[in-house]
């Protein structure tokens, strides 16, 4: 980003080099006649002026007057202060072409060259102003030019410099808030999951041993393998299948849980912890100990497009749970989706039908 910028910067000031070449060109040469004659060096000198003086105008302009005025609804003062500035540049021209008697020089000038190449005729044309040295028709269009230049190119550059401002700005709400979402996700699934391990210790104290190692890895997973913001999609369906393997640990026979996943996964990067609260909802509220239950997750891929199933039955949940923020986990995913794949995802959700059901239905666009 920085050197974006320094190249940016670069680029503006060759620009604004190469106007100023093209402006000193026609100030200096777009009489057609003075190929023609000895021009005097007071008039090259009366130009200089004048260029200096555009050049002072321009980033007067630039610097202080489209800044403190134009941008900050001031218009009337605005065009004040330019209207002076032409009033300015015109009466020091005519003070410099009076003091350097440009004038009378080039008419000079032009009458001895007339006089060179017609000998004996009387009556030589009169040059137009600029050619006698006066400030023309085409130097006050440039004097116009110069300042619309100055302040078309400084209010462009405010606005992109604003918009850029917003951009950053923007990206780095999102991305405080994604990890302040993400944070807020952590800890749900890690007090869940120190639920099921509570309840373990009661019946089994090794497999409860088993379980922390296996929590353990998950955890890992989530400080160091998920801090670029984006995860694997096979690292993402392992730690899924982490999470299914550490739940069925505590679960009766009358649970059945099943997982599909396709046979030829192709690896795209997506955002971590998208698939798990779902998956934890359902095991939070779709399964029981004593009563037939289901928690089924089948997860495929079209192309670019990933798709994701979750169905589970509804159970009555009276246990006691670790976790005093019932639900933040899907609210979280739901706003992590908006701020990740804008216009990219679909979420459907069915909290009851004909078979009593909770069913999650979400599509990623991954292209």
């Amino acid at each position: 980003m920085k050197g974006q910028s320094s190249y940016s910067k670069l680029i503006g000031v060759m620009i604004q080099i190469l106007v100023w070449v093209v402006f000193a060109l026609v100030l200096f040469f777009y009489q057609p006649y003075l190929s023609n004659i000895d021009v005097p060096y007071q008039f090259w000198l009366k130009q200089v002026i004048i260029l200096s003086m555009l050049v002072v105008a321009y980033y007067i302009n630039s610097i202080v007057l489209v800044p403190r005025f134009l941008l900050k609804n001031l218009t009337g003062y605005y065009f004040m202060i330019i209207a002076l500035l032409f009033v300015v540049i015109i009466f020091v021209t005519a003070q410099v072409d009076k003091s350097l008697h440009v004038h009378q020089l080039m008419d000079t000038a032009f009458h001895k060259r007339w006089e060179m190449m017609n000998e004996g005729k009387h009556g030589p044309p009169k040059p137009g102003k600029g050619g006698r040295g006066g400030l023309d028709t085409i130097g006050i269009a440039i004097i116009a030019l110069v300042l619309g230049i100055s302040t078309s190119v400084t209010t462009i550059q405010k606005w992109q410099k604003d918009k850029q401002e917003r951009e950053e700005l923007e990206k780095d709400k999102v991305t405080s808030e994604l990890s302040f979402l993400k944070a807020q996700i952590n800890p749900h699934f890690f007090f869940n999951t120190l639920n099921n391990i509570y309840a373990l210790t009661v019946v089994d104290a090794d497999v409860a041993g088993k379980a922390i190692h296996q929590l353990s890895r998950m955890m890992r997973y989530l400080l160091y393998d998920t801090q670029s913001g984006h995860t694997m999609l096979s690292q993402e369906i392992a730690f899924v299948k982490d999470y299914i393997s550490l739940m069925q640990l505590r679960l009766t026979d009358v649970v059945k849980v099943n997982i599909d996943t396709p046979s030829d996964l192709k690896d795209e990067p997506i955002a971590p912890m998208i698939f798990l609260p779902f998956v934890e909802n359902a095991f939070k509220h779709g399964v029981s100990a004593t009563q037939d239950s289901h928690v089924d997750i089948i997860i495929w891929q079209r192309d670019k497009v990933l798709d994701l199933t979750v169905k589970n039955s509804i159970m009555n949940d009276n246990s006691i749970s670790l976790d005093t923020n019932s639900g933040i986990g899907l609210v979280n995913t739901k706003r992590r989706l908006d701020l990740l794949y804008p216009g990219k995802y679909k979420l459907d959700i069915s909290e009851a039908n004909a078979s009593n059901e909770y069913t999650v239905h979400l599509t990623i666009d991954l292209s």
